[in-house]
């Protein structure tokens, strides 16, 4: 078992590898060469990727690939999308196309609000606390003016600040809770700033208030940071076509294709084992984007599954009907995302992903994200109840397994074809491998 150990952030690289391969590794020096053979050999790029996070010993790589064929509001996309798992960017793509010859996807973004809270502890008469922040607002607004002048000059800025009493909840706390647009930048370090600033002004202008005791202007900041969770910051996809057209894909008659998709979206919204799976399926195409574009998934994940839990029960975040011989299937989902700071300038391939869709702003990408979860969502879907879920997918999982077993590239191009008419599991891929080698 290895020792705790100090200073550790202090180390080069090369004496952090040597203290992993001692202490976790029994001394197999073998194990740098696993993690070297991932460093560029470009030394400036490699210097950037290591200061890109703490303690870095390698790069790990993800594939990046691209799904073509989008048609949004009009206009054709190739979509870049970084992610581990087979037969997203193959499903995302063949929805794409499907649609594609159906008008495509209609996106449009709802709302573009963020927001921010000061989360503080005050013990006094809330009636005096509520009169001096309704005669103060603005000026702890003009407080963060050294901060917010550039984004005001974009068009973003401070939109609202509020004094929420959360008293009945817990006792003596208090929100200040501010509503921010950061316009093409997804605006963390922007709301973070102004909100710190705002726990200084509203502790040094209660201080210097004749009105409070000094009982009363002994206010305890607890923290001050953005929240994750953005439902007006809100961007709706969707796709439509006469129910006669949903022919293909799997599916011979489209009313009852449109029948039976419209059941398997209903379990969703009322199931909740079923809703996280269902919405999983979603985040494979919106994770994939959003790390392609340099963007913060978990960030946009957290949200978007506490939206899905806002009624009180977690529940489906897409929806399908057929009215008036017109099958329709959207969804709205609330994601903060930029297109300016960051990664964005910084990271090689997250340039190259934004040129490949057109240096899209902030609302478009959010638009072409959420387009690509809910192409995603009816690729996933459609197979589920049509061929099931593992034919498609066992069969893109295929390489991983062959590469797992070290096939040779004759013995591939050999499986390929044997599988086109065989299930694909673990064990028969080994079984038929073991045949063709003896």
């Amino acid at each position: 078992m290895a020792n705790p150990i100090s200073g550790f952030s202090k180390f080069t690289k090369s004496e952090k590898i040597d203290w992993i391969i001692t202490n976790y590794f029994l001394g197999d020096f073998r194990v740098r060469d696993r993690l070297s053979q991932y460093w560029s050999t470009d030394k400036e790029l490699q210097r950037l990727h290591d200061e890109f996070i703490e303690n870095t010993i390698t790069n790990f790589y993800l594939p990046l690939g691209v799904a073509p064929n989008f048609k949004i509001n009009d206009k054709l996309y190739a979509i870049p999308m970084a992610i581990e798992e087979s037969s997203v960017v193959a499903a995302a793509s063949k929805s794409a196309k499907y649609w594609l010859e159906r008008g495509g996807f209609k996106a449009t973004v709802l709302s573009t609000k963020k927001d921010g809270q000061v989360h503080f502890l005050y013990k006094g008469d809330r009636s005096k606390l509520k009169r001096f922040f309704k005669s103060a607002k603005e000026e702890l607004i003009n407080d963060c003016a050294p901060i917010t002048r550039n984004m005001v000059k974009r068009g973003g800025g401070i939109i609202q600040l509020e004094l929420i009493d959360k008293t009945s909840e817990l006792d003596d706390y208090y929100q200040l809770h501010a509503t921010f647009d950061t316009r093409d930048a997804m605006g963390a370090n922007f709301i973070n700033s102004c909100l710190e600033q705002f726990a200084k002004s509203l502790i040094n202008r209660i201080d210097n208030h004749k009105d409070f005791t000094d009982t009363e202007k002994d206010i305890q900041i607890i923290m001050s940071i953005l929240s994750n969770y953005v439902p007006e910051c809100l961007v709706r996809a969707e796709v439509s076509c006469p129910v006669e057209e949903l022919t293909g894909f799997d599916v011979v008659n489209g009313m009852d294709f449109a029948k039976k998709f419209i059941q398997a979206i209903q379990i969703a919204e009322v199931e909740p084992y079923r809703a996280v799976t269902h919405n999983k399926g979603i985040m494979n195409g919106i994770d994939a984007v959003v790390l392609a574009t340099g963007n913060d998934f978990r960030a946009v994940e957290a949200g978007i599954h506490a939206y899905a839990a806002r009624n009180g029960q977690y529940s489906s975040l897409s929806h399908a009907t057929v009215e008036d011989g017109i099958f329709r299937f959207w969804m709205e989902v609330p994601m903060a995302l930029g297109t300016i700071g960051g990664l964005t300038r910084l990271h090689p391939l997250v340039r190259f992903a934004l040129e490949l869709l057109g240096n899209p702003s902030a609302d478009k990408l959010m638009e072409i994200v959420a387009v690509t979860g809910l192409a995603q969502n009816f690729a996933a879907i459609s197979s589920l109840i049509t061929i099931g879920i593992q034919q498609g997918h066992m069969k893109m999982h295929l390489m991983n397994i062959l590469n797992e077993f070290k096939a040779t590239d004759y013995e591939k191009n050999y499986m390929v074809e044997h599988f086109k008419t065989q299930t694909v599991t673990h064990g028969a891929v080994a079984d038929a491998l073991d045949k063709i080698r003896r």
